[in-house]
């Protein structure tokens, strides 16, 4: 849950806060006899600064789910910030000198590990802040190589397959060809309710080792929200077993974990950040449609719309929208918003297999 090399006394973070919030003070106090001078980028970062002196755990999270999560926990505890833009998802963030910044004054780093944030290891390193403490949500749990989901999807192309398993051998010829692959292992835990329960669990514990005076409240938060996705895991397993064996078709590999956990196959036509299938995964995407009689393509909000849209239509199928919960508004950075997108995913499934 949390790197060893990385724990420490909160006293020690409060001393440094305090530290620069002094700074930040004369700072202020030397430019005082400057009026109705705009507010920069720097003034904006004085103030959260002055703000985290206040002794609050302060927490940075990475994208959507594992922001939710941590809310969900962390409750009125800590004070919880998202690194990303709501509306940037992992795949496609450029990380900016200012996000050094955010780290260097953080407490704890919460992500969901399994290389989805690839850019993280640059920043933490720049952040310099040895007093941080990452908490990797992902930790223990069961995993899905993404070797085994590519062979999956490409079963019937065994030269298509091959030139995969190529690829993920070869990094820069990789890079060069366009195709994504996040790691050793798929890292869309989260859409799995039992592993997203686990996530919440790694949280809960990373965040009592930071703050262990917090422990019966992480403790109490944590519970009330892994009743709520036990619940949600039962509610769709009731609402998907009459599709047991089914497969579905998504517009990049995001459903294996939750495929995996209801029964189910997924098909994915296209590897993120790749807009264009070849001719190959279109024939197996067609072929895949119609053994299952699927009556709908599940695109994403955040990519294939247009993509899936046009295949749909040669294929005389519809569209519905499953969302991966990678990007979002910025109310979706609340703990429900998790809940109730899931339950919409599970609609459009059903409605993808014809009920």
């Amino acid at each position: 849950m949390i790197h060893s090399k990385t724990r420490l006394k909160l006293s020690s973070n409060l001393v440094r806060r305090l530290s620069v919030m002094v700074v930040s003070a004369i700072a202020v106090s030397l430019g005082s006899c400057q009026t109705n001078a705009p507010i920069t980028d720097s003034d904006s970062q004085a103030q959260s600064t002055t703000a985290a002196a206040t002794g609050e755990l302060q927490v940075v999270t990475t994208f959507l789910p594992i922001t939710q999560f941590t809310k969900a926990v962390a409750g009125d505890r800590a004070e919880v910030n998202q690194l990303l833009p709501a509306n940037v998802g992992p795949h496609d963030y450029q990380a900016k000198p200012e996000d050094a910044q955010r780290l260097a004054e953080a407490d704890v780093l919460v992500q969901n590990g399994l290389e989805m944030e690839e850019f993280l290891e640059d920043l933490v390193e720049n952040a310099n802040n040895p007093d941080l403490q990452i908490i990797d949500s992902s930790e223990e749990i069961t995993t899905i190589a993404n070797e085994e989901v590519e062979g999956d999807s490409h079963k019937e192309e065994e030269d298509h397959a091959h030139d995969h398993d190529h690829d993920h051998e070869e990094g820069e010829d990789k890079a060069e060809e366009g195709h994504h692959h996040h790691g050793e292992y798929n890292p869309h835990v989260w859409l799995d309710p039992k592993r997203a329960i686990e996530q919440v669990e790694n949280i809960r514990d990373g965040l009592i080792a930071a703050d262990p005076e917090g422990e019966a409240e992480y403790t109490t938060n944590a519970a009330a929200y892994i009743e709520e996705l036990q619940e949600l895991d039962a509610e769709i397993t009731s609402t998907l077993q009459p599709y047991a064996g089914k497969t579905f078709v998504a517009f990049h590999d995001f459903a294996p974990y939750f495929a995996q956990s209801y029964d189910l196959e997924a098909e994915f036509l296209v590897d993120i950040p790749e807009e264009n299938p070849a001719p190959g995964d279109v024939k197996r995407v067609a072929d895949a449609v119609e053994e299952a009689n699927l009556k709908a393509l599940l695109t994403e909000p955040q990519a294939g719309e247009n993509t899936l849209a046009a295949l749909a239509e040669d294929l005389n199928v519809k569209i519905s929208t499953f969302d991966p919960l990678e990007t979002g508004s910025p109310e979706a950075l609340e703990p429900n918003y998790y809940i109730t997108t899931m339950r919409q995913n599970v609609q459009s499934l059903v409605t993808a297999f014809g009920g």
